[in-house]
Order: C-alpha cells, then sequence, then structure tokens
C-alpha cells in the first residue's frame, strides 16, 4: 500500500515538474505569441549613407515602419512613439528600429538624417532607410500586406498604414493574440496603449 502512495505521489511530482518546465520555457520564450511570415529580403539606405539590409538586423529584436518625412498627419505621431520605445530600449543592442520612407524620391539619406536628428533617434541600430520606390512599395504591399500609395487627394500626397509590425531575432513578424484569440499582427503606432504592449512584448522576445 505504501509503495503504490509512493509510486503516486511520484508521478503528481513528475507531472507538476513537466507543467512547471513548460510554464517557464512560455514565459521566457513568447510560444503565446503569434508567428507570422518571415520578413522578405530587403537593402536600403540608411540616413548615414549605409547599405542596411534585413541581415544586418539578425540576431535583434525590432520593430518596422512605413512612413515619410512631410508627412503632415499620422507620421509625427508614430515618430514621435517611436522615440518612446527607442528610449526604452536605449543601450540595448539586440534590439532595432526600421523606418522606410515610401517618398524615397524626397527622403534622400541626407533629408533622412536631419530628419532622425530632429525626433532625437540617437540608438546605433534606429536606421532610416530609402531606396527604390518599386522596391519600398513591393516590400509594403505584398511583404507585409500594409497598404502604402500615392495619392494626390491625401494629406501629403500618400496613403500609408500607421501600424508598427513587430520583428523577432529570426526575422519572423510577431505579435499577441487579441481578448477574441486572434493574432493582432501589427500593433496601432498611433495609440498610447498599443505602444505600451508592444514594449511589454519587446521585452519578452528580448528574453
Amino acid at each position: 500500500m505504501k509503495k503504490y502512495s509512493y509510486v503516486g505521489i511520484s508521478f503528481v511530482i513528475l507531472i507538476f515538474g513537466i507543467w512547471a518546465v513548460n510554464e517557464l520555457s512560455n514565459r521566457l520564450s513568447g510560444p503565446d505569441f503569434y508567428e507570422g511570415e518571415t520578413v522578405p529580403d530587403f537593402s536600403f539606405t540608411n540616413q548615414h549613407g549605409q547599405t542596411i539590409t534585413n541581415k544586418d538586423f539578425e540576431g535583434k529584436v525590432y520593430v518596422l515602419e512605413f512612413f515619410f518625412t512631410t508627412c503632415p498627419s499620422i507620421c509625427p505621431i508614430m515618430n514621435q512613439n517611436m522615440k518612446k520605445i527607442q528610449d526604452s530600449f536605449y543601450g540595448n543592442p539586440e534590439f532595432g528600429i526600421a523606418s522606410i520612407t515610401i517618398d524615397p524620391q524626397h527622403d534622400t539619406p541626407e533629408v533622412m538624417k536631419k530628419y532622425a536628428e530632429n525626433y532625437g533617434a540617437k540608438h546605433p541600430h534606429w536606421h532610416f532607410l530609402t531606396g527604390d520606390k518599386e522596391t519600398i512599395y513591393k516590400l509594403s504591399n505584398e511583404g507585409f500586406k500594409l497598404y502604402t500609395a500615392e495619392e494626390e487627394s491625401a494629406p501629403g500626397g500618400f496613403e500609408h498604414s500607421g501600424l508598427f509590425a513587430l520583428i523577432d531575432k529570426d526575422g519572423n513578424i510577431r505579435s499577441r493574440y487579441d481578448e477574441f484569440g486572434n493574432p493582432k499582427i501589427y500593433y496601432n503606432g498611433l495609440e498610447d496603449n498599443e505602444i505600451e504592449m508592444l514594449k511589454e512584448d519587446i521585452k519578452k522576445l528580448l528574453k
């Protein structure tokens, strides 16, 4: 009788141990996160005239946005919030930001450098990227499925999303699930509560 009790207790301890290990793994690796598509290869020029590719972000958790420097509507809010994110992870070599212009004809590296300085972009891995327009639009519309287009009637002459993409160290798009169990996929770069969510999720992916 004692033998069976001992076996039963051992089994319970084993099950509890397996559960505890799995729970710890969940907290550290974030398997409750949605894992989307791998970011397509890209190669652009940053504000310092350097060629930056997706390979430069390998081993880093980074946030990606599409914007343009003369945007009179949502871009200033987006980049004020991106600055807050930068400040939360400033000095962390495993964190980065990719801000890709959708108006490369105007947004040269020189223009982007001044814009970056105006927004206090000091993190060495915050890259303001410009390049071939067709390539940028293909990356946005097809690679990320984030709508981008020229539109004369839109503020500043362009339409684009105010969403931020969160990308893990392996180059995969990640996000948390919403209250209905659906993946958010992207984070609203205009909403304070979404920025706080994004900060929390960056921390989890950095672990």
